[in-house]
């Protein structure tokens, strides 16, 4: 133990305890730290006793390697010198050192004079400084406040740089980093310091799939001496949050060597939400356009269709009922339900609800339900994607789109497929849906008035429609009163037509005489308004004196001047000698008479019943879609009949 103690003190007094520059002695093989002088304790931050417990080597940061080969070099020629060993101060920050060494006679260890690089560049700038301006310009006072004042704008410039700035060297680990790139990233300039910024920060795409270094363009200014910029990565904050970035990585170069470089970045959050809204309000202008383009297409179909009349008709009870229950709802936003016959205007009193309704100011959009074909019904009513099925060549809003705000007409609702009838309810009931091929929900505003000639509430008992979108769609029910239980209104309805057919086609002055008027007022009207207005139309044709006739409306036939076959008017009658008896054809006009007249009879005996055992259809030997198709067509309401059996059982 004494003879440790002397070497130690021999040590001390080689090194010399007061002497400027750092003095260590160093065993080598047993990677102990001796004993250091004063200044070697203030550069390697030494305040514990010596000899150090703790091995010499873990103050060499990442130049080991080196320390063990310039250690052979000393023990081999007995002196050496290096200048690219890095040292670890007390806060483990690296810093880089010239050291001088020299062996210790009769002994392993090693005498080492170390001199901070930095501090000694910083010296011989200082006294170059000082030879250009030994002639009085600046003394060496004013040198070391110009050094104090650049250092001093340096870390000026560094704090107040909006965008993060962070140095790295040339192995990837960072050298500092500044308070724009500490308040992005969420790392402190401690955690970010001596660490591997690739690893902290960088290390993960955007999608979440690895980010590998050798790919990483920061590392590559490292190899290639390049500049990179790239505009759109990611860095990944201390929270886990993906923060997009723009960068530039600027290779430094020392007297010709690669030892690093400087990456500024820049949050880009704000900007990529900016182009997020822009590209956002640029599909919603797109949508708009194509939805106007829609909207003004379907409105000049209505305008050129004239499928309406311009006001209701009528003073007789009936249409003083219905103007009372459209005023009642029309102000509402209540779905409405119109039942009756065809061409009883279910259409007119639609348009007169949304007419007079907050919803005026927004198109009615009028769907036939019969005529969507079943594969197309969801793409109709709903829209599709570009792309959603064959043929989707672009985007294309629905019906329920284009009424957005407005009414939704749906003529013939008893007509839509009873595994469709689910995506309407849903939309009733939520206002949402999605377009075909797409999984973005969207919300509509959208008032529903449909209409039907069909009794929906057998429907429900025969399980072709669902009572619930029944219920959803008859919360004000109307019924489309049959022209003949208004015949009143007959006299007003033609002259209203007469009107408007001289007009059409440019025949003025033409009138219906006061006996006419009650031959259309004795006729039973199958055809309801509809068959009047083509009635009136087709006369307004065919007259030669301005005058209307109607004589053989009562008869069940055709006007004399549309019948087929001679000047007399008489039907055309073939025979055929190779017959044992003459046989008749029928016009097509008297066959549709006959069929008409046969399933009128049928629905007398099955009393209203269309299908099923004892149903009309049965009898007539029909299906019972056709027979129901037939009677649509002539305006027969089944509904009559079990009425008459009603009012006989009654009386």
């Amino acid at each position: 133990m004494h003879v440790k103690e002397n070497s130690h003190a021999k040590a001390s007094e080689l090194m010399g305890g007061y002497a400027p520059l750092a003095m260590i002695v160093v065993d080598p093989f047993n990677d102990q730290l001796l004993a250091a002088n004063q200044a070697a304790c203030q550069l390697l931050c030494i305040d514990e006793p010596l000899p150090s417990a703790a091995p010499f080597s873990h103050r060499l940061s990442a130049s080991l390697p080196l320390w063990v080969s310039f250690t052979e070099e000393v023990l081999a020629q007995s002196v050496a010198w290096s200048d690219d060993l890095v040292m670890l101060d007390m806060l483990r920050q690296p810093y880089r050192v010239e050291v001088y060494a020299q062996r210790i006679e009769d002994s392993s260890q090693l005498l080492l004079t170390l001199i901070d690089r930095n501090k000694a560049e910083q010296r011989r700038a200082k006294a170059e400084l000082s030879r250009q301006h030994r002639q009085g310009e600046v003394g060496w006072q004013r040198v070391e406040q110009v050094f104090e004042r650049i250092e001093k704008q340096n870390q000026l410039i560094l704090g107040a740089a909006g965008e993060g700035i962070y140095g790295l060297d040339a192995e990837g680990k960072t050298t500092f980093a500044n308070p724009a790139a500490e308040r992005i990233l969420g790392w402190s300039n401690d955690d970010m310091v001596g660490h591997d910024a690739h690893l902290m920060f960088h290390h993960t795409h955007a999608d979440g799939s690895h980010f590998p270094v050798q790919q990483c363009p920061i590392h590559a200014s490292f190899s290639d001496g390049q500049v990179h910029h790239v505009d759109n990565e990611v860095f990944w904050h201390k929270n886990g949050e993906a923060i997009p970035v723009e960068y530039t990585s600027t290779p430094i170069f020392e007297m010709g060597r690669l030892v690093g470089a400087v990456v500024i970045f820049r949050d880009i959050r704000e900007r990529k939400r900016a182009e997020q809204q822009l590209r956002d309000a640029l599909a919603e202008v797109e949508s708009l356009k194509s939805r106007l383009e829609l909207e003004n297409e379907y409105l000049q179909e209505e305008i050129k269709a004239e499928l309406n009349h311009r006001d209701i008709v009528g003073n007789s009870p009936a249409v003083g009922k219905l103007i009372k229950q459209i005023e009642m709802v029309a102000p509402t936003s209540a779905n409405v339900l119109i039942s009756g016959e065809s061409g009883t205007g279910k259409e007119l009193i639609a348009r007169a609800i949304h007419a007079g309704s907050t919803r005026s100011d927004r198109p009615l959009i009028r769907v036939n339900c019969a005529a969507i074909p079943r594969d197309l019904f969801e793409s109709e009513f709903f829209g599709h994607v570009k792309g959603a099925f064959t043929g989707a060549v672009q985007d294309r809003p629905g019906r329920f789109e284009l009424a957005h705000g407005g009414t939704l007409f749906l003529d013939e609702v008893g007509e839509i497929p009873l595994e469709l009838q689910s995506k309407l309810l849903r939309v009733l009931q939520d206002q949402q849906f999605e377009r075909v091929g797409d999984n973005r929900t969207r919300e509509v505003d959208v008032r529903v008035i449909a209409a039907t000639n069909r009794e929906l509430r057998e429907m429900i008992d025969e399980s072709h429609f669902r009572e619930d979108l029944y219920f959803r769609l008859n919360v004000f029910p109307i019924d489309s009163v049959p022209l003949r239980k208004r015949i009143e209104d007959v006299p007003l309805l033609a002259r209203h037509f007469l009107h408007r057919a001289c007009l059409k086609f440019n025949k003025p002055g033409v009138r219906i005489p006061p006996a006419q008027l009650e031959i259309l007022q004795r006729y039973p009207w199958p055809g309801n308004i509809r068959e009047l207005e083509n009635v009136i139309e087709r006369q307004v044709i065919v007259t030669q004196d301005r005058r209307l006739v109607f004589d053989d409306l009562l008869l069940g036939e055709p006007p004399r001047s549309l019948r087929r076959g001679d000047s007399t008017g008489e039907d055309v009658v073939v025979h055929h000698s190779d017959q044992p008896e003459q046989a008749t054809l029928l016009t097509e006009y008297a066959l549709s008479q006959r069929q008409r007249e046969s399933a009128i009879a049928a629905l007398v005996q099955a009393e209203g019943k269309v299908s099923g055992v004892g149903g009309a259809a049965e009898l007539l030997g029909i299906k019972p879609t056709t027979l129901a198709s037939r009677l649509n067509k002539w305006g027969i309401d089944s509904r009559e009949f079990r009425k008459r059996k009603t009012q006989l059982s009654s009386s």
